[in-house]
């Protein structure tokens, strides 16, 4: 037994009886019936079990739950499709796809859903290519329908206990720790299951692969979770402020319910709405149940994070503060991070994703050494389909560097400036820090758009918000991480809120927003094998897709806001002193980006806007900004002296 590199903790053993090196007919040609080992070859298991012949299972788990208060515990659905070897001998570890969407929403870009087509109670549409591709590679592919969703009873809860249990349930009885049946009430056991489980997904499927790795069940080994949440708190609310009222949380619960449910869950829906508390919008128990964050030191599977910078659904502090408590517990992980928006990797780097993941199913499921574990940790587009390796994120060399606010003359924008290191308690002072002040109102009309681009000139104050520039770059400027805003602030009222946006001014090729990115093809390619199941032509073949690229005289990097009650706790509301100066700290969500020679950094500072799909505030407050230390904290690679020869 030997380890990879240090800053993963797992250890894997090679099993000797794994067959290596097969010449390639044998590794291609379909099993005998007596085949119950994998073929390895070039370092991953090769399609040697086929498909069409492959057994399909639907069984039910009873769970410990009962989310729609019925006085009996709500049951797990799964669909199971395995190797017809694993009936004979084959021990195949599982890749488990939970979801709310299998027959509502359905998945992919393709939009597939589950369906039992010749009413035999078993699944002939499999939605995804993982079917296709990985059960003739030796695998179980398990599609879960999440508590109260498709084949399982019970009731959405919108992130909450009977969410999160869902997958859970269905790895105990895989490693035969709770009893599953089929749709007789006949008991059904796993003992073709080697005891290993991936759990994979994007959105609400990755959410629920997240939950499950944060609860600790053992038998998960490794989870893939694409642009998936990480807490729910943060999906609804950012700071203290509403951005997705509890309707949402209700609606979203709606849609995924088996449609014959809706009716009869609308109390538990109703009963959402009052428990999230859109009156004040603080973290409370209702949100730590649903955030997975603070449970990170329960994880024993391996991590393999996937996330779009610019999702505006799934924003990309999800994956940040998800990472960073991986990292601090020494989690073995894995990073893709794409310029791209709500987007699966199969959809934005379809042929490296297919080889990325089968290298990491087959070493964390299969013990194969393939040597993914001892590659660079994270991958970063960094241009539309040009992407670099670091061996970490943030990018090594990073280092926090505060960067001054300096106020404008007569209406003209305020210069961004390299701070000078300070040592007083009360860290770095800018040039020529001083006692002026600005004053802008808080307009909750104000886009997004205007804010960074006004029509009356693009780089001037204006009455509702305030800009600082940079001098052109003379050198390219590199941040990773999250930059924090943190101005003097006072508000001639009790309330508003606070918002700060990292802006690129300078025409280059851009990561379009429109489509998330990315444009769908008539052109297919395939993956895997295909057959008919229910008279259901299965096959493996996807429409391809393609970047998008914008040209704009400017870019939104990334952006933050604040709710004014929440300044010192997101548990408590606290209403402002009017006239008193307070120190307002904006988190902007986590980028890596690089603004180009020639370009000029900008800061844009708000009030409420209506660009943070914001239920915004209706104060029309006036915020004055103080510039005795207010300033911005850029998470630059290189730090200061990268600072100092880009010119800041």
């Amino acid at each position: 037994m030997r380890t990879t590199k240090s800053w993963w903790r797992a250890s894997v053993v090679v099993v000797a009886a794994i067959a290596v090196g097969l010449p390639a007919a044998t590794a291609t040609a379909h099993p005998t019936k007596d085949r119950n080992k994998p073929v390895i070859q070039h370092g991953v298991t090769q399609p040697v079990f086929g498909y069409a012949d492959a057994i399909r299972e639907r069984v039910f788990v009873t769970s410990d739950v009962d989310s729609d208060g019925d006085g009996a515990r709500d049951i797990v659905s799964m669909d199971i499709i395995r190797p017809k070897a694993s009936a004979a001998g084959l021990k195949v570890p599982v890749i488990m796809d939970a979801s709310p969407y299998y027959s509502t929403v359905c998945r992919g870009n393709e939009t597939e859903c589950k369906a039992d087509l010749d009413g035999d109670g078993l699944n002939d549409q499999w939605p995804l290519f993982y079917d296709n591709y990985f059960v003739p590679r030796g695998y179980a592919v398990v599609l879960l329908d999440m508590i109260g969703t498709n084949n399982s009873t019970g009731c959405p809860v919108t992130g909450g206990r009977a969410d999160n249990i869902s997958a859970p349930t269905a790895i105990d009885w895989l490693n035969g720790r709770r009893a599953g049946t089929d749709a007789t009430g006949k008991k059904v056991v796993a003992n073709w299951h080697n005891g290993k489980t991936g759990m994979i997904g994007k959105s609400y499927d990755g959410t629920l692969a997240n939950a499950a790795a944060a609860s600790g069940v053992k038998g998960l080994s490794t989870i893939v979770p694409i642009s998936a949440i990480s807490s729910w708190y943060d999906y609804s609310r950012s700071n203290g402020l509403v951005t997705r009222a509890n309707n949402y949380s209700g609606s979203l619960s709606n849609t995924v319910t088996n449609p014959a449910r809706r009716l009869y869950c609308a109390p538990v829906r109703a009963q959402l709405g009052v428990d999230g508390d859109d009156t004040t919008g603080d973290y409370s128990p209702f949100w730590a149940e649903r955030d997975y964050v603070p449970n990170a030191d329960k994880v024993r599977a391996s991590v393999f994070v996937v996330h779009g910078i610019n999702d505006d659904n799934v924003r990309a502090d999800h994956f940040s503060k998800w990472w960073d408590a991986l990292a601090e517990k020494k989690v073995p992980r894995k990073l893709w991070l794409t310029g791209t928006g709500h987007i699966d990797p199969f959809d934005f780097r379809r042929g490296e994703w297919v080889d990325t993941l089968h290298r990491w199913f087959d070493f964390w499921l299969y013990d194969v050494r393939n040597g993914i574990m001892n590659e660079p940790m994270a991958d970063i587009e960094r241009a539309p389909d040009v992407w670099e390796t670091h061996r970490n994120w943030p990018v090594p060399g990073t280092k926090t560097t505060p960067v001054a606010l300096r106020p404008g003359v007569d209406g003209a924008a305020g210069e961004l400036v390299l701070s000078t290191p300070g040592n007083g308690p009360k860290g770095p002072k800018g040039p020529k820090a001083s006692q002026e002040t600005r004053t802008f109102q808080d307009t909750p009309t104000m886009s997004q758009a205007n804010a960074i681009r006004h029509p009356s000139d693009p780089q001037a104050n204006t009455a509702n918000r305030l800009v600082f520039l940079s001098q052109p770059l003379k050198a390219p400027l590199h941040i990773s991480g999250s930059p924090i805003v943190k101005i003097k602030a006072s508000v001639n009222g009790e309330d508003t809120s606070f918002a700060g946006l990292l802006v690129d001014y300078g025409t280059r090729p851009r990561f379009s927003t429109v489509g998330d990115g990315i444009r769908t093809l008539t052109e297919e390619d395939c993956w895997g094998e295909q057959a008919t199941f229910g008279g259901f032509a299965e096959n493996a073949c996807y429409r391809q897709a393609e970047k998008t690229i914008a040209t704009n005289p400017q870019e939104l990097v990334t952006k933050g806001i604040l709710d004014g009650l929440n300044l010192k706790s997101l548990s408590v509301s606290q209403p402002l002193v009017p006239g008193k100066k307070n120190a307002v700290e904006v988190p902007l969500l986590p980028e890596d980006y690089v603004f180009a020679a020639g370009n000029q950094i900008g800061v844009v500072l708000l009030g409420s806007y209506s660009g943070y799909s914001s239920r915004a505030k209706q104060t029309r407050a006036e915020i004055t900004v103080h510039f005795d230390n207010s300033r911005i904290e850029l998470p630059i690679v290189g730090g200061r002296p990268a600072a100092v020869r880009a010119g800041l």
